[in-house]
């Protein structure tokens, strides 16, 4: 397999207004994705962050320097032609949130867990309208059918560039609930996930830390306050 990477063709990229939204063109050609289809970005926003990307290119081209115009390709390319499997698979999520499963023991976690994952549920309750009633143990145990039914409506209702988002908000949280934490702004993301990682906060106090544990948190932190990122510039 060559490790060749695509030169850089042009001198200048520039947002420009296009049916259905905005395009990116360098040197006066329209990006595409892999796919080969049009980039029509949903905001002018969302569309410059991904003219810097092209912007910031030197020699060769770099994909893994490129989130934005990654997240905007998997949301036409993917997401748009999958929008109801992906919505139905995240709102999955609802039925054993990461927030419903409590430690059995020790008082001190059990603790910790309340403190933390209490207010979101409370969160959700009010300003979703789903209440999701935390367990004990790691049984599972369904949830009221009218949240869920509320929940998944609200996944459905996203468009392809949010559910894009949405996407990884949830999987890398493991909570729906936090996905939409996130994605309204209930609090700062920084701390939505450190809320998420609670339980693996709790196993390093108590084991030690671990670099390679370390270096795989912080990657996926990354990428879920990227994932905000990209679900706000596509509002």
């Amino acid at each position: 397999m060559s490790d060749l990477k695509p030169k850089r063709f042009w001198t200048s990229g520039a947002v420009v207004e296009t049916e259905g939204g905005y395009t990116v063109e360098l040197d006066g050609r329209r990006v595409k994705t892999p796919a080969k289809a049009a980039l029509v970005l949903p905001t002018h926003s969302m569309a410059e962050a991904v003219a810097e990307e092209w912007d910031a290119q030197e020699k060769e081209i770099d994909p893994t320097t490129m989130p934005f115009t990654r997240s905007a390709n998997a949301a036409i390319d993917k997401v748009q032609h999958q929008h109801g499997e992906v919505a139905e698979m995240l709102a999955d999520y609802g039925d054993s949130d990461l927030l419903c499963y409590r430690a059995t023991h020790p008082e001190t976690l059990q603790k910790r867990q309340s403190e933390a994952w209490d207010p979101a549920l409370d969160w959700a309750a009010e300003m979703l309208g789903s209440r999701l009633i935390p367990i004990a143990g790691v049984v599972h145990q369904p949830q009221d059918d009218k949240a869920l039914r509320r929940l998944r409506s609200r996944v459905h209702a996203l468009n392809a560039f949010q559910l894009a988002a949405f996407h990884d908000l949830v999987s890398l949280s493991g909570s729906l609930i936090l996905g939409f934490a996130a994605a309204q702004d209930w609090r700062e993301p920084d701390e939505i996930w450190q809320i998420s990682r609670l339980d693996e906060i709790w196993q390093i106090e108590q084991w030690g830390y671990d670099d390679e544990a370390h270096a795989a948190a912080e990657a996926k932190k990354s990428a879920f306050l990227h994932a905000k990122r990209f679900y706000d510039l596509s509002i």
